[in-house]
């Protein structure tokens, strides 16, 4: 059994990321994964994850998304792939309702541009119809547009950046289980399905399978929930639905059941459609249990429900629609932190449904811990003692 610096579980946004920044680092870094990421199990597929500055989930956010979009940029150059677009993002409310990650997830984007200084309009109904008229928007609060934002590709970034982990000396492990974390006096010992890696530290970025791995009391502060992502068939051209014309979009609506939903432009040509998406956190799942299939009739409850009267150029009938998992804590918050009673062990997973826009400056954030002790950016409010501060969970 070879002793290396840092072992990482999992290898999806955040665990690919922390991969890179540790082996670009100097550390001698192992990154094992269950399956070969990028992969369609967990959370970081479907094509496109929407990113801007200005977060709607709280002011916390933002120094991270601020460095992703620099990193993105570094990674780009780097690999060649093509990661993020600005193409702007229109976030859109018919009411001040409360939405899961935000008590009003409009009034806390604007206020988040406002303190980070952010480039944004506010656009009241009549200009939001006669800039985008691809959105039927017939009333509500004035919509907030940010030209910064766009979109990342979740695949492509994955992959860049475990490209770029083998370039600087990690050793990745794919389609290898963890059985087990041991820790004791001289560091960790990870046991899999093929055999046994120590190292000083690891790193638990297994996203939903994240509870197997952690003691009972740690393991109940996140559940997992299926979502549902659609492609529509477009009727009419193209073109205006391209990211040339269309940003991406967050709508908040008024029902607190049904509270928001939010699509991307067409990327993927004639017939590829435009994808739209909702959460839902009313039936939780298991990872290894979870129904991957989208049936007939969860496509049709998502057209009538959120697309019919809002988005007249998408037919009823979904060209492709997938289940991916969000695992989510009890406040939609983050856990970017080291285990209060293994030293040797930081999580970083659970990112609640909104993670991928900050995955970059997380890994490095990580490998700060990691290496330094310290991190650049404040992770405090992502802390486990919350949840414990709070009471029993």
């Amino acid at each position: 059994m070879d002793h290396c610096d840092v072992i990482v579980v999992g290898l999806g946004a955040m665990g690919s990321a922390t991969t890179y920044q540790l082996a670009k680092r100097g550390a001698r870094v192992v990154g094992i994964d269950r399956f070969s990421p990028p992969h369609v199990f967990g959370s970081s597929h479907g094509d496109t994850r929407v990113t801007r500055h200005a977060i709607g989930e709280g002011s916390a956010y933002v120094p991270l998304v601020l460095r992703s979009h620099e990193l993105w940029r570094e990674i780009e150059a780097e690999t060649g792939a093509e990661l993020l677009t600005v193409n702007g993002c229109l976030v859109m409310s018919e009411s001040s309702s409360t939405h899961s990650h935000a008590s009003d997830f409009l009034a806390t984007t604007v206020a988040s541009a406002k303190q980070y200084g952010i480039e944004h309009e506010m656009l009241d109904v009549a200009e939001v119809r006669r800039r985008f008229p691809q959105f039927q928007l017939t009333g509500g609060q004035p919509a907030y547009y940010e030209p910064g934002a766009g979109f990342l590709r979740p695949e492509k970034a994955i992959e860049a950046q475990l490209q770029l982990a083998q370039r600087y000396g990690a050793t990745l492990r794919r389609n290898e289980r963890v059985l087990s974390v041991k820790f004791s006096g001289s560091g960790v010992t990870v046991t899999t399905t093929q055999g046994q890696y120590g190292a000083d530290q690891v790193v638990i970025a297994a996203g939903p399978w994240l509870s197997e791995l952690l003691e009972p009391e740690f393991a109940r502060l996140f559940t997992v929930y299926r979502q549902l992502l659609h492609w529509f068939d477009i009727d009419g051209p193209l073109e205006p639905m391209t990211p040339e014309h269309l940003p991406v979009f967050i709508w908040q609506l008024g029902s607190r059941t049904n509270g928001i939903f939010y699509g991307f432009p067409a990327i993927n040509g004639p017939g590829g459609g435009l994808k739209v998406a909702t959460e839902q956190y009313e039936t939780h799942t298991e990872p290894d249990t979870a129904q991957r299939e989208v049936a007939e009739f969860e496509v049709a409850e998502m057209y009538d429900t959120y697309i019919r009267g809002r988005l007249p150029a998408l037919t009823s009938r979904a060209v492709k629609s997938t289940a991916c998992l969000y695992t989510v804590t009890r406040d939609f918050e983050f856990v970017i932190d080291r285990h209060p009673e293994r030293h040797n062990l930081i999580i970083c997973s659970p990112c609640s449904g909104h993670g991928f826009k900050h995955s970059a400056a997380i890994g490095e954030v990580v490998a700060q811990m990691a290496i330094d002790g310290a991190t650049a950016i404040n992770v405090e409010p992502f802390s486990l003692r919350r949840f414990f501060e709070l009471g029993t969970p």
